[in-house]
């Protein structure tokens, strides 16, 4: 049976990746309508190339996700893919996709019996970050502030070990990128680039720790 939830998993991530790819299309850096610019983006179809790039890594994770940590998580997973492909691509976390991501979740996370702990590790992620904001709102938005809500809640359903290496890896992961782009002269001490993903990342490296 764990055989076959990690194959319908992967299947499951092989549709959204060309869901996403349309999808993100849709946004832009600086929308003039955002409510507009959610309708156009949500109601796109699917759209599948080759090579099959985000077909392949939503296959990956949401296989990998579903392997190490369980089914609840699987949620965290679509929705993280779209959000870190979004933010990439435009420098911005849609409230659309963030905001009815937090029911959500909860309501995925039910089976595990930690709801409780998952909604205290959002808010204390949460707030951490929000505090990292406050102090240098330059180098970090208000959207990664609740994207940490939910990598939290997810990291924290799972334990405290998983969301201390989601918080820290995170962080890791942007500073790294920073010093490569200092290192390769793409960037300076000031480029500002998008966190989320990196986040994100350090949040797939804490599920795949599993229970």
């Amino acid at each position: 049976m764990g055989g076959l939830l990690i194959a319908v998993s992967a299947f499951a991530g092989l549709l959204w990746g060309g869901y996403v790819r349309a999808m993100a299309d849709g946004f832009e850096a600086e929308p003039a309508d955002t409510r507009a610019e959610a309708r156009r983006a949500l109601a796109r179809w699917p759209r599948y190339r080759f090579p099959p790039w985000f077909e392949l890594a939503g296959a990956v994770i949401c296989a990998l996700v579903v392997w190490r940590a369980g089914l609840p998580y699987l949620f965290f997973v679509l929705a993280g893919f779209a959000l870190a492909v979004v933010d990439w691509r435009t420098s911005r976390l849609p409230d659309v996709l963030t905001l009815p991501a937090y029911p959500l979740l909860a309501l995925t996370l039910v089976p595990t019996g930690e709801v409780a702990r998952a909604l205290l590790g959002g808010a204390a992620l949460a707030f951490l970050y929000g505090v990292l904001w406050f102090a240098r709102p330059t180098a970090m938005g208000l959207g990664d502030v609740k994207l940490a809500g939910l990598i939290g809640m997810a990291a924290g359903a799972l334990g405290w070990e998983q969301w201390v290496a989601a918080a820290l890896g995170g962080q890791l992961l942007g500073a790294l990128y920073a010093v490569w782009l200092l290192a390769t002269k793409r960037g300076g001490r000031d480029t500002q680039f998008p966190f989320g993903p990196f986040m994100l990342l350090g949040a797939l490296g804490a599920l795949c720790l599993g229970n």
